[in-house]
C-alpha cells in the first residue's frame, strides 16, 4: 500500500520550535514565581474548580467529559488553529506551572511538549503513553505506506503515529489514565472522575460498534485523504488509507506520489478524494479534478469550528462515518 505528502504550503518547522523555545526560556522566571506563590490556591480556577490545561481539542474533550462539573478546562489551541502550527505565548507557558492538571499528546506539538517539560507540573498526563502506538505513513521503497499490519510500540517513539483519538477504542483506553491523573490532582472527586471515564468509554464503545456495523458490505476498502491522520481508524475497521501527505501535514507530495495516487484510485475504484477542515484543500481538490472524482470532508477532529460537521467529537465522528459509507459504497 502507500501514503504521501501534504498540501499545505511548506513551512520550516525548526524556526517555529526555536521561537517556542525562546518563549519558554523567557517564561521560566514566571513559572518559578507562579509555582511558588500558588500555595493553597494551586491548581484552582477562579471558580474554585480544578484548572485543567489541554493541548488541543481531542485532549480538551477527554478532560471535559471525565472532569465534568469539577473542572475548568482551557485549551492551548484555539478553534480554527491547525495544532501542528501552534506557537505558545509566554502567558500560556506560564499557565502550565499553575495548572491543576495538564492533558496533552506528546509528539504532535513540539512547542507544547517542551513547555510542559519545563513547567515540571506533577499532574501532566501524556495520552499517547496510555495506549500502544503504531507506525503509519512510514517510508517503504520511497513511498508512504499505511496498512493494517503495522508493528505496535509500547513507548512513544519519534516515528509513531499520534492520531489515536480517531480510533474510538484507543481513545477509550486513554480515558482511564486521564481519570487517574485528575484524581491525583483532586482526590476529593476521585469517584466522579472514575465514573465519568467509564461513561465515556461506554459512549466510545457505542461509536465503535456504529463504525463496525456501518462499514460492512462495502464496495471498496481504500480511501484517499489529505494527510495520514486516519491510520488507526483504517486499521481498526479493515480499511486502507492512501494519503496525499505523510504524518506531517506540511510536507509536499512528490510527482511520483501523485502518479501513484492516480493508479491507486483507478485500481481500487476510489470515488472520492477527502480533504480537511483545517488544512489547505488545494492539492486534494486538484487531484480530484484531474481524476474526475468527487471531493468530501473527512475531519481529523483536531479542532471544532463553525465549519465542523458537528458540535463535538462524537458528532463529527458520526459525520466521518457517513462520508466513508458514501465514498466506499456501503449497502
Amino acid at each position: 500500500m502507500t501514503v504521501m505528502n501534504v498540501s499545505r504550503p511548506l513551512r520550516a518547522r525548526a524556526p517555529r520550535i526555536r521561537t517556542a523555545a525562546v518563549a519558554t526560556a523567557a517564561a521560566l522566571g514566571l513559572l518559578g514565581l507562579s509555582a511558588c506563590s500558588s500555595a493553597d490556591g494551586a491548581g484552582k480556577a477562579a471558580d474554585g474548580k480544578l484548572a485543567v490545561v489541554a493541548s488541543f481539542y481531542p485532549m480538551q474533550y477527554l478532560a471535559e467529559q471525565i472532569g465534568g462539573d469539577h473542572v475548568s478546562v482551557t485549551s492551548l489551541t484555539k478553534p480554527g488553529v491547525e495544532p501542528h502550527d501552534l506557537e505558545l505565548k509566554p502567558r500560556q507557558i506560564g499557565s502550565l506551572a499553575d495548572a491543576g492538571a495538564i492533558v496533552y499528546l506528546k509528539g504532535l506539538q513540539p512547542a507544547v511538549d517542551e513547555a510542559i517539560k519545563q513547567s515540571k507540573n506533577e499532574h501532566a498526563v501524556d495520552v499517547a503513553s496510555l495506549t500502544a502506538l503504531e507506525e503509519h505513513g512510514t517510508e517503504v521503497d520511497g513511498h508512504h505506506h499505511t496498512t493494517g499490519d503495522n508493528h505496535s510500540h509500547s513507548e512513544h517513539e519519534g516515528g509513531s503515529d499520534p492520531h489515536i483519538w480517531l480510533d474510538p477504542v484507543k481513545y477509550a483506553e486513554a480515558a482511564k489514565g486521564v481519570a487517574k491523573t485528575l484524581a491525583e490532582a483532586d482526590p476529593e472527586h476521585k469517584g466522579d472522575y472514575e465514573k465519568n471515564a467509564a461513561a465515556l468509554a461506554k459512549k466510545l464503545g457505542a461509536l465503535d460498534a456504529k463504525f463496525r456495523d456501518g462499514l460492512k458490505n462495502r464496495a471498496s476498502d481504500t480511501f484517499i485523504t489529505t494527510h495520514a491522520a486516519f491510520g488507526y481508524l483504517a486499521e481498526r475497521y479493515g480499511l486502507t488509507e492512501e494519503s496525499i501527505s505523510g504524518l506531517d501535514p506540511e510536507s509536499e507530495p512528490s510527482a511520483a506520489r501523485i502518479k501513484d495516487l492516480h493508479a491507486l484510485a483507478e485500481e481500487h475504484h476510489v470515488s472520492t478524494i477527502f480533504f480537511e477542515t483545517l488544512a489547505n484543500p488545494a492539492t486534494a481538490k486538484t487531484l480530484a479534478k484531474d481524476l474526475k472524482l468527487k471531493t468530501d470532508v473527512l475531519d481529523p477532529i483536531e479542532g471544532i469550528t463553525d465549519d465542523s460537521r458537528g458540535h463535538d467529537y462524537v458528532e463529527v465522528m458520526e459525520a466521518n462515518l457517513a462520508a466513508l459509507q458514501k465514498a466506499l459504497g456501503t449497502k
